[in-house]
């Protein structure tokens, strides 16, 4: 008698293997209960799929240039113009198309806020 760990027989083990075969190699989940399933995305979801969100972009909404933007910038850095807000977001390692985005507009603006600034990157 063997008095090890299995709880199953080598015999059936062998079958169950045999038995998630199928399912294991079908690409589609494999678990019966659906809510161990992971959702899918929300229309509403921030965009992180594409790689970083950059202003100018056919796809770069308002919102997710303002959520990229609050990412990287503290409300101590406004107000500010866009050499002090470039400064920074380099100094955060923020994605280059972000901060290339800021680099191109008028050295005389200035930001109160996160929102402002977003507005005038999408704009422009």
């Amino acid at each position: 008698m063997q008095r090890g760990s299995d709880r199953l027989s080598v015999h059936r083990d062998d079958e169950m293997k045999h038995e998630l075969q199928g399912l294991l190699r079908s690409g589609h989940p494999t678990r019966t209960e659906e809510w161990h399933d992971p959702e899918p995305t929300a229309e509403d979801d921030p965009e992180s799929a594409g790689g970083p969100v950059a202003p100018g972009r056919s796809r770069a909404s308002l919102a997710a240039v303002r959520l990229e933007l609050a990412r990287f910038l503290a409300r101590g850095a406004f107000p500010a113009g866009p050499r002090e807000l470039a400064r920074e977001l380099r100094r955060r390692y923020a994605p280059d198309a972000l901060v290339e985005a800021l680099e191109r507009q008028p050295r005389s603006a200035r930001y109160a806020n996160v929102q402002e600034l977003s507005e005038a990157l999408t704009r422009g």
